[in-house]
């Protein structure tokens, strides 16, 4: 790896998870306090956000409150203390070892996604061979949020000379996705691996297949200390059969089992 790498933010993420505990991270409100109906609230993935908005904005049995950022910050989160009724994480694992703590039941597979390379049209890369040029720079997710993960895994079954070009051409480390679409709109680098749901939803963003697809598999937990269980369980209901479910089908992610 190169100096001139961002680490984007993972220093400060024990910083970012106290604060979000305490509320610093942004949430979004789906109905009113007012409505005597429970409020339920749902820690999701940033590539969740268009899907599960659109859910939680329907979802007649609590008002649900949305707190967004990379899986690896909100499970950080909850064994700092924070205590959301729902997790939704764009990985398996983070929920599994939630699991295994105890901090949250078992976790359920409900969607999956798909890495692509995307970049500006007119760009420096016009097909995956070219993020292994000298002088390219290219955007990932660091490696403890799933993104990033989901992008070395695909990068390591690459042959070698390949795979040390492009790896040695990730220039900065971002804590979501949504940070790594933010670069490559904004010129910041000339691609990135994102998911091919953010990418669609930004038309002047190409997207290029991987030559070794890596499926990304979304899992749900209910966490163990809620106070509104039933609730809570229903709202997993709906992304495993429901009007989450076809949220999830209309932003473009797959069906739980690939």
């Amino acid at each position: 790896m190169n100096r001139r790498r961002s680490r984007g933010l993972p220093a400060l993420s024990l910083i970012a998870a106290l604060l979000a505990a305490m509320g610093g991270v942004a949430l979004t409100g789906c109905g009113g306090s007012g409505s005597g109906r429970p409020r339920l609230t749902v820690s999701a993935a940033t590539s969740l956000k268009a899907p599960l908005t659109g859910y939680a904005a329907d979802f007649d049995q609590a008002d649900v409150r949305l707190s967004f950022a990379g899986s690896d910050q909100l499970a950080a989160q909850i064994r700092l203390g924070a205590r959301p009724d729902v997790f939704a994480s764009a990985d398996e694992d983070l929920p599994a070892a939630l699991h295994r703590e105890g901090l949250v039941d078992r976790p359920v597979r409900f969607a999956t996604n798909r890495l692509v390379a995307v970049m500006v049209a007119g760009g420096k890369v016009r097909r995956f061979a070219d993020l292994a040029k000298p002088g390219i720079r290219i955007a990932a997710g660091s490696p403890s949020v799933p993104v990033g993960a989901y992008a070395r895994r695909a990068i390591a079954a690459l042959p070698q000379p390949q795979r040390r070009a492009i790896t040695g051409n990730i220039a900065t480390e971002e804590p979501d996705v949504a940070a790594v679409i933010a670069r490559v709109r904004g010129g910041a680098v000339d691609a990135g691996f994102a998911y091919v749901t953010d990418a669609r939803a930004v038309p002047e963003l190409r997207t290029i297949d991987l030559p070794v697809q890596v499926t990304a598999a979304y899992a749900v937990a209910v966490v163990r200390s809620t106070k509104h269980p039933d609730e809570a369980r229903r709202f997993v209901r709906g992304l495993l059969a429901g009007a989450g479910r076809d949220a999830l089908l209309s932003a473009g992610f797959g069906p739980a089992a690939p």
